[in-house]
């Protein structure tokens, strides 16, 4: 079950979902994937991951707009994410549930804006 994080000192503010473990994500890594509508309403809901930055858009798109850890499962891979944890550009309240959940993504942004 995917925690439900609601961002701090926000009353009415939007939970985010962040998976139990990162190695439960166990999504594609190649080929295209399409979107449910519940999850990309906006009619490009077709992702090539074999493209850098349609992977990325995919990504985003997920981690922004997942409720339950059956969408982060299925749509992310543990790998892939932590390549890309760096590159994604996320509402602080989005990157603070999951960097607070999972230090070590934390850790990647941190040696990424070092480097």
């Amino acid at each position: 079950m995917a925690a439900i994080e609601r961002p701090a000192g926000t009353r009415y503010a939007r939970p985010y979902a962040t998976p139990d473990r990162l190695d439960l994500l166990t999504g594609p890594v190649s080929g295209i994937v399409r979107l449910p509508r519940h999850l990309d309403w906006s009619g490009n809901a077709e992702y090539d991951l074999d493209s850098p930055g349609r992977i990325v858009d995919l990504y985003r798109t997920v981690i922004i707009e997942a409720v339950t850890s059956e969408d982060l499962h299925t749509f992310l891979d543990a790998r892939t994410l932590r390549q890309l944890w760096a590159l994604l550009w996320l509402p602080d309240a989005v990157r603070q549930a999951w960097e607070s959940r999972f230090p070590d993504l934390a850790q990647i942004r941190r040696l990424s804006a070092a480097a």
